[in-house]
């Protein structure tokens, strides 16, 4: 005959439902908060239960707890403790069931919660190195704490985008990086600036990758600036690159975008170390590659305008490319690329300055050397010019006349030219 269920065998299933846990955690845990339950009451009765060991005999059906206690025994070599033939004596107290349900209850709460987060963290322990979504619940300094659902996880500076704008309430994707033991328990890290958080970003966008049809050789980044992958085919027939980059760029443009704005390059993986390298300081083309294999190192050289493209701002480009291809990477100028620039030539001052004045003189003298000379016509006109100012041609008349009459005209046309003096004067006064 079956025993009929109680509330408590009721009370017990509709927990382990709803936290969804096994049962017998939840019993195992009951068994240990009446053992807690049991020491407390022992040493207020002036016991010394610490020099026992228990065990707890619980009935799931109705509920009813018996405590059966032995003599301590010392473990062996092997840290095994053996029972065989031990004496098992019930020392459950009268009413024991009413204190022990006081203290237990508490503990019952917190051993729920604790296995309860031990099973949500056993789910997420098999997602670290996966991408999950989550929302910004606060900022603790600079750190940033992240509600995923159903638990919380934290992203640490060290883990975040330099200067990458997060706000409260925002939701974004995350790598979870690591789950780790801290003294409040078990912690979930989370990720935004490690290098396989892009990878992942890149599964996620481009079903040839999930699908092992383009593979994803390496990667190499420098977190809110700049990131190489680079990625070869996996099936005949599959371009890489551009199922990375997709239709008009919609794949790289949505990495991108998640990354806030972080430039992609996508690169040809090749075997040959060489050819490898050619491609990871990519878009500068023209390259010449020698290599030391013994010292693992890369003498690149690179045509004038190409060269500023392989070193990249700050030497970007060359450090990414050097990580990704795991190899030294020395870049030169390729001699005799550039077209070589004709001398300008410029005088010293003093003798521009000099050479320009004997040119301006030149210019000058050249000018009077070449007035031409008057001729008879212009001479007469000259003279025509200087009779019309005075009186003068009476003097010419009057010189026809007698000696007398000259003198007479002559005297006549000064006093006629100091009038004509004395009258411009006063105009000009």
């Amino acid at each position: 005959m079956q025993t009929p269920r109680t509330e408590f065998a009721q009370a017990l299933k509709a927990i382990a439902m709803e936290r969804g846990l096994d049962p017998e955690v939840i019993l195992e845990t009951i068994k240990q908060a009446i053992i807690a339950a049991y020491k407390k009451d022992a040493k207020e009765r002036g016991e010394e239960p610490d020099s026992f060991d228990y065990e707890v005999i619980l009935n799931p059906t109705n509920g009813e707890a018996k405590v059966l206690a032995w003599d301590l025994i010392e473990p062996d070599e092997n840290g095994e403790v053996d029972l065989t033939g031990v004496e098992k004596k019930d020392v459950t107290p009268p009413g024991f069931g009413r204190i022990a349900a006081q203290t237990a209850k508490q503990v019952i709460h917190q051993k729920i919660r604790e296995a309860e987060k031990g099973a949500i963290m056993g789910e997420y322990t098999e997602r670290v190195g996966s991408l999950v979504t989550g929302m910004i619940l606060r900022f603790e300094g600079s750190d940033v704490r992240v509600d995923l659902g159903k638990t919380e996880g934290i992203m640490p500076s060290i883990e975040r985008v330099p200067n990458e704008r997060l706000n409260s309430n925002q939701r974004m994707s995350f790598l979870l990086k690591d789950i780790i033991e801290t003294l409040r328990g078990k912690q979930i890290i989370l990720s935004r600036a490690e290098s396989l958080f892009v990878q992942k970003l890149f599964e996620r966008e481009v079903p040839e990758i999930s699908g092992g049809s383009v593979i994803v050789n390496g990667i190499a980044r420098e977190p809110g600036v700049r990131t190489k992958i680079a990625v070869s085919s996996g099936q005949s027939g599959v371009d890489p690159v551009g199922s990375c980059v997709g239709q008009r760029g919609v794949r790289v443009q949505s990495v991108t975008n998640e990354l806030g704005g972080e430039r992609v390059d996508i690169v040809m993986y090749n075997d040959d170390p060489a050819e490898y390298i050619k491609a990871a300081l990519s878009p500068a083309e023209g390259l010449t590659v020698t290599l030391n294999k013994k010292e693992a190192t890369a003498k690149v050289k690179a045509p004038e305008d190409q060269l500023s493209l392989a070193i990249g701002r700050d030497g970007q480009n060359a450090r990414l490319a050097s990580k990704l291809t795991n190899w030294k990477i020395d870049i030169e100028p390729l001699e005799g690329s550039a077209k070589p620039k004709e001398p300008k030539t410029e005088e010293p001052e003093e003798k521009k300055k000099s050479t320009d004045e004997s040119q301006e003189t030149g210019k000058k003298e050249k000018a009077e050397s070449s007035t031409p000379e008057p001729t008879k016509d212009e001479l007469e006109g000259k003279d025509k010019a200087l009779l019309s100012e005075g009186p003068e041609p009476k003097i010419e008349q009057a010189e026809k006349g007698s000696g007398k009459d000259v003198e007479k005209s002559k005297k006549k046309n000064d006093e006629n030219k100091t009038e004509i003096a004395d009258g411009a004067m006063t105009d000009k006064i």
